[in-house]
């Protein structure tokens, strides 16, 4: 396979608080010979601020954004939410400024940013990646990778190829967590009732692991598990996809 140069867009909810998803990201792409660079002035890509209500901040943390990402070549994120917020968000805003250059700049740059599924699947054209996880696990597909970024089975279809998983089938698998970012913090008793329908579907399954594209739902969900002490762990899908065999024969 041709080298690919990328540049990696870690988000900052993954370097606060899930490093070790940013580290499963980068041995998968490296595996598929992959070149990655880290832009260290990378930032928050805005979504909490526009969500929030910040639309003056958001359009600055846009602009510095794509400021840093100018000359990538491609921008790929362990996250469906961020990078459906450079698609969608970044347009809006945008467009709300009334600034001609400002929106031909973010419509070059919404076609070179990737979620990680999406972009080893659609554009290195890869399902298999030689995975090795011996564990029952069940799929989250999260609000934007569904409704946003449109993912449909993409992430299923890598999964799938997994040796030794037991991919179970997630009930009412569309419905919100009820995270939503700020939304879990000012809305907490509808978001943990949404949560509370999540977890009993998860449990349900009877799976091992809870995973899925985005590690802001996975907090939400595993915060909730864990509480319960049911027993059920979360984990991105970037983790379950650099799982190798020689990880369990040592």
């Amino acid at each position: 396979m041709p080298s690919t140069q990328i540049s990696l867009f870690a988000t900052c909810f993954n370097d606060t608080f899930f490093p070790n998803a940013l580290k499963a990201t980068v041995k998968v792409l490296e595996d598929l010979n992959c070149k990655i660079d880290f832009r260290l002035d990378q930032t928050c890509c805005g979504q909490m601020h526009l969500n929030t209500g910040y639309q003056k901040e958001a359009i600055q943390l846009m602009k510095r954004t794509l400021d840093i990402f100018q000359d990538a070549n491609l921008i790929v994120a362990p996250s469906a939410s961020c990078i459906g917020m450079m698609r969608e968000g970044y347009l809006y805003l945008a467009k709300e400024t009334n600034d001609s250059s400002l929106i031909e700049k973010v419509q070059a740059f919404i076609p070179k940013a990737y979620e990680f599924t999406e972009f080893i699947v659609k554009v290195l054209g890869v399902e298999d990646l030689g995975a090795y996880y011996p564990h029952s696990v069940t799929y989250h597909p999260t609000c934007h990778s569904l409704r946003v970024l449109e993912l449909g089975d993409i992430p299923l279809r890598l999964l799938k190829k997994v040796r030794g998983i037991n991919l179970i089938e997630l009930e009412e698998s569309d419905e919100c967590c009820g995270f939503g970012g700020t939304f879990s913090v000012k809305n907490p008793q509808t978001s943990t009732a949404m949560l509370s329908d999540k977890m009993r579907h998860v449990l349900n399954t009877g799976a091992e692991i809870c995973t899925a594209c985005d590690t802001s739902c996975l907090m939400h969900i595993g915060g909730g598990l864990d509480k319960m002490s049911t027993g059920v762990g979360t984990l991105h899908i970037a983790e379950i996809l650099a799982s190798r065999q020689q990880d369990y024969d040592d």
